[in-house]
């Protein structure tokens, strides 16, 4: 599952690879400092498909149910950003960030607060860097949470963002736990067009 169909090249997905790796790689400074220790997050895999086979991918790896931070992007590219865990792993999420000290009820109470803030910490960090390493602009709307099945989850996404998805395995480790989730950019045609052209700019940049 390459970028073949979507027409980027090998080239422009391994730098499209490296331009997420340094977005997710902010976003783990910004969580360290949320969270007060270190965190390690890694980008094992990125791959451009489509909604459909990104909720078979999730239904594959993820039998449970899944919980969403999902955030607006516009820009000279927009679509949606998604953070996607399976839903057993979240609590542990919220429980390494708010504290081992917390009883299950309070975790419980908590969560949807907590994933907000970690979500808007990973998609702003991760997007914003992005966007900057693309010498351009995005504004970013306020998280909001959605729950569901993996073929629910973009199904939900607006009408005309159905078309393409960057969808990226991401693995965290807080605390020595280790916990992994996705990072998932929907965008429409137009879009993911225009993030070709800026990619091959930042090609023609890093290569002088």
């Amino acid at each position: 599952m390459s970028g073949d169909g979507f027409g980027l090249s090998e080239l422009e997905l391994d730098a499209l690879t490296e331009v997420v790796n340094i977005g997710v790689s902010r976003a783990a400074t910004n969580l360290r400092d949320m969270v007060g220790e270190q965190v390690f997050l890694s980008v094992p895999s990125v791959a451009i498909t489509s909604p459909a086979q990104a909720a078979a991918l999730l239904s594959e790896r993820e039998n449970s149910l899944l919980i969403v931070v999902r955030q607006g992007f516009q820009g000279d590219f927009s679509g949606s950003a998604l953070l996607i865990f399976p839903e057993k792993k979240s609590l542990e999420l919220v429980r390494a960030v708010a504290g081992d000290h917390l009883s299950f009820e309070d975790i419980l109470q908590l969560e949807q607060e907590a994933l907000a803030e970690i979500g808007n910490v990973i998609l702003n960090g991760c997007m914003a860097t992005i966007a900057n390493l693309l010498h351009r602009r995005l504004t970013i709307s306020l998280p909001e949470i959605v729950t569901g099945p993996a073929e629910e989850i973009f199904k939900k996404s607006p009408a005309l963002l159905r078309d393409v998805v960057l969808f990226i395995h991401i693995d965290f480790n807080i605390k020595g736990r280790e916990l992994s989730g996705y990072l998932a950019m929907v965008m429409d045609v137009p879009s993911m067009e225009a993030l070709k052209d800026l990619i091959d700019e930042f090609i023609r940049r890093s290569t002088g």
